[in-house]
């Protein structure tokens, strides 16, 4: 650990925060002792960005209100994780990384050879689309779809040969093993013979690219109506997971980061016909519905995001799983509030979600084909989430009977308390009376009712988290996650310090009590065993009933439920943020 921190003071040594922060900022102007500019995060015409070389960080005191090292602002700004920013930072820093073990030399090597595997395909597919004499068929097949020779070759499509191994016999040829084409799923393996044979034939291939733009698998497209399924993916390998790729994001991620705003679609033909309309801010999603990995990785370029999926039903049971999980995965903004009761916590969405609702039958690609003037007017007009779940809700219930419209109120009331602003929450109100025909004052009434919680083993983790807060402090609850997953200090730790703030530490505790127990707590963390028993072992027998309540807590909140790591990861962070908010709020009322 003491070599990595050594590299990354190293990197800052032998860069200056301004002069890279400069090359992405052309309006940084000097400002006395600081420099301001335009952010790059956000629109905005007053400048609200700083940089500041004597500590040799940046923030924003507008809209996004981001800020950190030169480390957080490539992460920000390229969208890459830490590690990724590292070795960009280096290699501009002329500093060499830690050496890597030859087990991790073998491993980039093989996963290498792989890629090469891959482009080489793509390579060959393409070719073979181009042999108009052979494929004179799909060149039409094509021409019908309005997709353009220019489009052809910006995205590299390819055709895969109506043969049982063209593509096999081709790599073979080129020195690759029939295990190393298994491996990237080009062949399909029979399982009573053995024998392989190649996975696609006589498709429309579409590479997949990441976010780098490297092949990393396909897509191929049935040519008639008979050939299932209709569209035949890659399959999970060591190259390909498309719960975290978006189609065509390589492509549209510069669009995206300039205007915040990205449009999700379902299909491959959708982002074609978009990129080749002008249209170059359209990703579409790996499956049939968005992944939390996909969504995170949106987040890193965008504000905003529309979902302009099929009007079918299809289309409207993965644009509501859709919703989810942006709200899910971003709902991760913590404001408090001061009341009469105390702090009073919120956790916001931190993007807009918007929903375009396309025509009955149609979908992106046949808009933007047929009539470009409807999709602009489609996205400029994309619903806002609220908006979109109240119209949805209401056409789904027979209002002219008293069960529809409780129905719609029981399923609407919810969404509208969701919404924290007053004056949207009062809109949102008076629409939904206006199309329910429901008395506003009962509305206003079942708004301001109590909601009753019920808490049951597979209900939503943040639930419990809002539940036990009522119950016990935000301290215990921060040591009864310690005690339950130990491990999980040293992540949310790195979090912290990917993010230029120091780890959870002794000083957070405003308890003297719970702050013994945190430095009993990381002694224990540091034994590989981590058996409960030893923690007992070296507890002050005074705080030894603390203990047994910070167990049972566990045990009672969050051992029994089904709850990942990731999730008590993020309550974890959560809680410190919150504990020093506290803290700052006793200092200023002291």
């Amino acid at each position: 650990m003491l070599i990595f921190v050594s590299v990354v003071e190293e990197i800052k040594s032998r860069l200056d925060i301004t002069d890279l922060i400069v090359s992405y900022v052309p309006s940084l102007k000097k400002a006395g002792r600081i420099y301001k500019g335009l952010c790059p995060f956000h629109t905005e015409k007053t400048p609200s960005f700083v940089v500041y070389p004597d500590s040799q960080t940046w923030h924003c005191f507008g809209a996004c209100g981001a800020g950190g090292d030169i480390f957080n602002f490539v992460m920000r700004q390229e969208g890459y994780d830490f590690p990724g920013a590292l070795k960009v930072l280096a290699d501009r820093a002329g500093v060499l990384l830690k050496e890597p073990t030859p087990e991790q030399i073998k491993t980039d090597k093989r996963k290498q050879k792989l890629y090469d595997i891959i482009a080489r395909t793509a390579t060959f597919f393409h070719h073979n689309l181009l042999d108009i004499k052979k494929n004179e068929s799909i060149r039409q097949y094509l021409a019908e779809r309005n997709i353009s020779s220019n489009t052809l070759q910006q995205f590299q499509l390819g055709y895969a040969p109506n043969s049982w191994d063209a593509l096999k016999h081709y790599l073979l040829e080129k020195g690759y093993t029939e295990h190393d084409l298994l491996e990237v799923g080009l062949l399909v393996e029979k399982q009573d013979t053995q024998k392989t044979y190649d996975r696609f034939r006589h498709r429309l291939i579409i590479p997949i690219r990441n976010i780098n733009g490297q092949v990393i698998g396909f897509g191929a497209r049935a040519l008639h109506k008979n050939q299932q399924p209709k569209y035949l993916n890659s399959p999970q390998n060591a190259l390909f997971d498309k719960s975290a790729i978006l189609y065509g994001l390589d492509m549209a991620k510069k669009e995206i980061r300039q205007t915040k705003q990205v449009v999700i679609v379902e299909g491959y033909m959708d982002v074609l016909q978009a990129y080749q309309q002008g249209y170059t801010n359209v990703v579409a999603q790996m499956g049939t519905a968005l992944a939390e990995r996909q969504v995170k990785l949106l987040k890193r370029y965008a504000d905003t995001f529309i979902l302009a999926l099929d009007a079918d039903t299809a289309g409207k049971t993965a644009t509501l799983r859709g919703i989810n999980t942006v709200k899910e995965s971003l709902s991760n903004r913590l404001e408090y509030n001061l009341t009469a009761k105390g702090v009073h916590y919120e956790n916001y969405l931190d993007v807009d979600i918007r929903i375009a609702t396309l025509p009955l039958g149609k979908d992106p690609d046949d808009i933007l084909r047929k009539d470009k003037a409807m999709w602009e007017l489609l996205i400029k007009n994309a619903l806002p989430l609220v908006d979109y779940q109240i119209q949805t809700i209401v056409a789904e219930s027979d209002l002219s009977t008293a069960k529809g419209k409780s129905h719609a109120l029981r399923t609407l009331v919810p969404v509208l308390r969701q919404v924290k602003d007053p004056v949207e929450q009062n809109h949102h109100l008076k629409q939904l009376a206006k199309l329910t025909k429901i008395d506003e004052r009962v509305l206003r009434l079942e708004l301001q009712r109590p909601s009753n919680v019920v808490v049951s083993r597979k209900s939503d983790p943040t639930s419990n988290m809002t539940k036990l807060l009522q119950e016990v402090s935000l301290e215990e609850h921060c040591l009864a996650l310690l005690i339950g997953q130990p491990n999980i200090l040293q992540r949310v730790n790195q979090r912290f310090f990917y993010n230029a703030i120091e780890g959870l530490t002794k000083n957070d505790f405003l308890s003297t009590a719970h702050g013994s127990l945190f430095s009993n707590i990381q002694a224990w963390v540091s034994n590989s065993h981590q058996a409960i028993d030893d923690l007992y072992q070296i507890v002050d027998m005074h705080l030894k009933p603390h203990l047994d309540r910070l167990q049972y807590l566990w045990q009672k909140q969050y051992q029994n439920m089904f709850v990942t790591q990731e999730q008590i990861e993020k309550d974890l962070f959560s809680l410190v943020v919150r504990m020093r908010v506290e803290r700052k709020k006793k200092f200023w009322t002291n």
